[in-house]
């Protein structure tokens, strides 16, 4: 075989497969994202949360993730987070909101990765590990579905593995169900497998390696409006409880839900009727 056949097939290779980039100039920024082909961290100029003083109806769960968030901070022992349950109560917001509210006191970097690039994380681990700074690791909307590997990835990098989880990382994941998987699928698992116990046990054993779950249930109405009223009390937007709440209350009506999201959007729109700016974090 030819050198310049070899050369061709070399540099073909290396265009399928690029080498990763470097670790970043940590001091460019607070929060990254994690990308894949090739490897990188790419920081983000401004990060899309809300002041933590919006969040309303979740006090324990911020109270808890806060405190957690700072023992870490300060380079003291802290637990893998998980913070699961209904849609739109802020799960997400939350942990940005902690971050923002920590990176004050102590510094630590936010880094995103994507559930689709989960089979990367020890490649991202090993651009942390040995770092002087801290990293929050964060993953959105986690979830599995049946013949997904991916949360095998995930499991050892938690609480396994000869090198498992570098003191100076922590990984907090959001997701819609507590055992990160259908109850339909936790249940055809119990009744079609060979060893049902072991094959449930297998992945529901991920959520384990969380050492602090944290719960976020639907609210009611008076929690609903009390967030829309906290939202037009921050933006400066004034109108009367009277409207407000026969609007609100509409608009919960023609989206089907009642969340923090939904009474977010309502106030984005009124705002946008108003010509008023939204807080900013």
């Amino acid at each position: 075989m030819s050198a310049n056949l070899l050369t061709r097939i070399a540099e073909a290779l290396e265009r399928m497969a690029p080498p990763s980039a470097p670790s970043p100039e940590w001091s460019q920024a607070d929060a990254y994202v994690w990308h894949t082909a090739p490897d990188r961290l790419e920081p983000v100029e401004k990060i899309n949360r809300v002041p933590i003083g919006l969040l309303v109806g979740v006090d324990r769960a911020r109270d808890i993730l806060l405190e957690n968030t700072r023992q870490f901070a300060r380079g003291h022992a802290a637990n893998n987070v998980l913070l699961w349950g209904s849609r739109g109560m802020g799960k997400s917001s939350l942990v940005k909101a902690a971050h923002a509210e920590v990176l004050g006191e102590a510094p630590v970097k936010l880094i995103e990765i994507v559930r689709e690039d989960l089979p990367s994380i020890s490649r991202l681990m090993g651009h942390l590990r040995g770092s002087s700074e801290r990293f929050l690791l964060f993953c959105d909307d986690l979830s599995f579905d049946q013949d997904d590997s991916h949360y095998k990835s995930l499991k050892a990098v938690l609480d396994g593995g000869i090198e498992g989880r570098p003191d100076n990382v922590i990984f907090y994941a959001t997701s819609n169900r507590r055992h990160l998987m259908p109850r339909d699928m936790i249940e055809n698992e119990r009744s079609s497998a060979i060893n049902p116990s072991e094959a449930v046990e297998e992945k529901v054993s991920l959520s384990d390696r969380f050492g602090l779950w944290l719960g976020f249930h639907p609210c009611d109405q008076d929690q609903y409006l009390q967030m829309i009223r906290g939202y037009c009390d921050a933006a400066g937007i004034e109108i009367d409880d009277e409207t407000l709440w026969a609007e609100a209350i509409e608009w919960q009506q023609t989206r089907g839900a009642r969340s923090g999201r939904v009474a977010w959007q309502y106030v984005t729109d009124l705002a946008g009727r108003r010509g008023v700016a939204l807080p900013d974090a």
